[in-house]
Parts: C-alpha cells; structure tokens; sequence
C-alpha cells in the first residue's frame, strides 16, 4: 500500500484543487467496470446522493456509481487513488450528521443493487450480506426460521451502513449495538486492496487472534475504506412480548423510574422515553390518544408468565414514582401500533413544525447520570427557546432531541448549533459521550478531540493516513482535514 510522508501530503494537499476531477476520461474509465447504465452524472441523482436526514445542506458528487460486487468496488477504488479522487460511501441516506456530503466533490460510491444475502447459518445464529442489503430484508428474509436481527435506529438502513456509523436504536438496552453484533466485514481500502477484518469465511463468536480491525471499522463513517460485506449475529424470536406505557407528572419521574427498572434488573427488550412535546407531536401524526405528559414506552419479552411478572413489577415501580395510565399489551397490532409511533417520531416532529429545518442530535451518558441530563436538556430547550421534542432509548443512557429552525435565519441556525454543542459537553462532563449512534460527521468533528483527548486523536490520524495516505475516502468527515496536513 502507497505510503507517503507529511511534507509530500502537506504539499499534495495544499489547495482543494489538489484533489483530481471526475472528467469524462475518468468518467469512461469506470463505465468500462461497472457498465455505463451504472455510473450518472445528473443534477438529481447527484443532489440526491449528497444529502441525508441531517440539518446539512447538499453538497453533491460529480458522479454516482453503482457497483455490482466487490470486485467493482475495487477496481473503482484503484482508478479513484490513482487519481486522487474523493469517493463517499453510500447506503440508505438515513444519518443525522452529513456523513454522506461530497464536501470536496468526486465519486459517489452507492451501494443499493448489491442486495445479495450470501448465507444463513440458522444453528449458528449468524448471516452474511451485501452492502445493499437493508435490515428489513434481512428480518423479512429469516422470520420463517424463527431468528431476527434486533439492531433497530428506526429507519430502512443498510445492515452494511450501520456497520459505518455503529447504529443502534430501541432495542439496544437487550441486544447492544452494531459493534457487538458485527463478527466480521470485507473491506475495500483506498487503493482497492480488499481485506476481510477477522478472516475470509470466519465467522467465530469470540476470538483473540491479532488486533480487533472490524470494530475498527465500525463507526469509521467511510473515512478508512468501502463495507461490501458483513456476517451479523441473529437472535431467537422470544416466545412472548408485552408492550407497556406509562405517563408522568415530570421529566424527572419518568427518567428516574427507568434507573430504577434497570437496577431491579427486570430483562427488557427495550426503555424508551418521550417528552410531551414529542407526546403531541405523535399523537397528531399516528392518530393516537395518549396524554401529553413525559412518557416511558416499554416492552418486555420471555416466556407468556415471566412477561406477565415483567410487566406488573414495572406497573408497581412506575406507579411508585407518579406513573399514570400504566397499560400493557400482548396482541400484536397493539404493540405494532405503539412501535411504529415510536419509529415515525422524526417524521412526526417535521410533520408538526412545517417550515421549520429539522436536526437531530444525540447523546449519551453513563445511566446514574440519565436523570439530570435529559432534565438539562428540557430547561436548556425553555431557556433558549427552541423548540425540543425529546425521544431515547434510555435504557443504555442514549437520548436523541429533534431541534426546529428556520435554516433561513442565521440567527435561530446559531442558536440551535450552541445548544446541541452545550448538550454534549454537558454528557461529556458527566463521562458521556457527544454521539450514541448518529457518529460525527459533519456535526460533530469539533467535539471529538474534547472526547477521545490528544493522544487518542493523535492515534486516529496516524491510522487514518496509514490506510488512507492521500485521504480520498470521505474526506472532511470525522476528522477535519486541517488536522491530517
């Protein structure tokens, strides 16, 4: 692999115009791989793969390619290093933190049509699958056998996109995240080298052998190389599930009876908290009844007597703490009903504020700690005015609040940058972190050194710059290149 030393990559880089440009050479170049019918260069298609969810405005490519296989992949990566050109993987669109914008134009690397699922181990609860492949298909593809893949952030992600931002979602306080559900990726690196993190065809539930590269590369955003490839662990689908709800008089209430289910060490699948705001703005989009008051939706999962144990000491611990309306459910359209509100509150928040710019951030903190940092960030909300619904999967201390402007008006953009910087330092001083499951990005790359602290960062670049020395792969994300050069 080329390395090249800092005076040669401080030279190289000295302008943006240092990095090549996708002419019709190179575009001619890599229709001869992938196929013409796979590689664009339209307005739409281009805006439309430099954007996601996130407060970010488009920063599109100059092209969008569609490989078919790993090996398009590489051959891509090859042309693209040779020539210095940026490449920006691409999933499902679905982050907050402009992970996918082509701050410095070049390749969009979209991964939609590899939609293979390779294997089904169904005794080794374990599954290997394209980058294309979202977790829906996945889920759709096992049911029948029982299994399921639990790792859920709400939206139609690509299993291999998860893997990029180390997603997770409701059911986390149950399952945990990506990074203890991947056992292995393949991996494209930046001169199309093709690498596969614990062993090509290994798939062991726990190994010491060497250094852990595949959670190395989960969470890396695109910046260290291409996913095409990862081997999943699958779970049993449990036997019975309850879904209960409970409102409260305060976001304290809510919030310390959580830490208080947590230490009785009742076996949830999920814990998630909604503040009124969020309350209304679900009511109003998923047609629902439920008072508008600080809400924990909770779901229990066992055998049909243990969930009904489950279910009754939760009533009693959140009647105990001011707990209203306690209901439980074991019919599955009620549960769905709940679940699917629960999914649609991003939808539901932009629904309820037209006009407004939409941006969500996370946060994370140590669970002793839940309590005063979701009551931060609800005074932090009233006292700089910005609107805040507010929605976690409490359970592991991980809390999202959707934050509503006007992206017209610098002043209210400013603000709600202030009050998403204060929020995680705030998690941070507690031992937290600024991001759960969104990743850096964009958003977030000023708070990473505060975070990991010098010598971590310092570290990140060295890796950064080994497997990517001319620094095509998302540039900009994650670490800024001011502190590469």
């Amino acid at each position: 692999m080329l390395r090249l030393p800092t005076r040669t990559l401080r030279s190289t880089f000295r302008s943006l115009s240092s990095y090549g440009k996708v002419d019709d050479k190179i575009v001619s170049l890599i229709c001869n791989i992938v196929g013409p019918d796979n590689v664009t260069t339209s307005e739409s298609a281009r805006n439309l793969h430099g954007t996601d969810e996130s407060f970010h405005p488009t920063r599109a490519p100059e092209a969008v390619v569609t490989p078919l296989s790993t090996s398009h992949v590489s051959e891509v990566m090859k042309i693209c290093n040779s020539h210095r050109i940026p490449v920006i993987p691409f999933g499902t669109g679905t982050g907050f933190e402009g992970g996918v914008g082509a701050l410095y134009g070049g390749v969009c690397m979209a991964m939609h049509k590899m939609t293979e699922i390779v294997e089904v181990n169904q005794s080794d609860f374990d599954a290997t699958v394209r980058a294309g492949v979202t977790r829906h298909q996945l889920n759709d593809w096992i049911r029948a056998d029982g299994l399921h893949f639990p790792i859920d952030p709400g939206a139609g992600a690509s299993v291999c996109g998860m893997c990029s931002t180390s997603a997770s979602g409701t059911n986390a306080v149950r399952y945990g995240t990506m990074r203890e559900n991947v056992l292995n990726m393949e991996v494209v690196l930046a001169d199309g080298t093709v690498i596969h993190t614990a062993g090509e065809g290994r798939r062991p539930k726990k190994t010491s052998c060497g250094y852990n590269l595949t959670n190395l590369f989960v969470g890396s955003e695109g910046t260290l190389g291409v996913i095409t490839q990862a081997t999943v662990r699958l779970h049993g689908i449990p036997e019975a599930t309850a879904a209960a709800i409970s409102s409260f008089d305060s976001v304290q209430n809510a919030v310390d009876t959580v830490v208080m289910i947590l230490q009785c060490g009742l076996p949830l699948a999920r814990i998630e908290f909604l503040n009124s705001d969020m309350i209304s703005a679900c009511n109003k989009f998923s047609n629902l009844q439920l008072k508008e008051a600080p809400t924990l939706f909770l779901e229990f999962i066992g055998s049909p007597s243990g969930v009904e144990e489950q279910a009754m000491l939760a009533e009693e611990l959140c009647v105990g703490n001011g707990g209203e309306n306690f209901s439980w459910a074991t019919e599955h359209s009620e549960r769905e009903q709940l679940w699917k509100a629960r999914h649609n509150c991003w939808y539901a928040v932009k629904a309820t504020y037209p006009g407004k710019h939409a941006y969500s951030t996370d946060v994370v903190v140590p669970v002793s700690h839940l309590p005063e940092t979701v009551v931060f960030c609800h005074e932090l909300a009233g006292e700089m005015g910005v609107p805040a619904p507010i929605v976690g999967h409490v359970g592991d201390g991980n809390f999202h609040c959707f934050l509503l402007s006007n992206q017209d008006d610098e002043t209210e953009t400013l603000r709600i940058k202030d009050f998403s910087r204060k929020l995680a330092l705030k998690a941070q001083s507690f031992g937290g972190s600024c991001t759960g499951e969104h990743g850096i990005g964009l958003g977030k790359r000023e708070l990473l050194i505060e975070e990991v602290g010098t010598g971590a960062f310092e570290t990140m670049k060295i890796v950064k710059k080994s497997l990517d020395p001319l620094l095509i792969m998302n540039p900009g994300k994650v670490i800024d290149l001011d502190h590469l050069l």
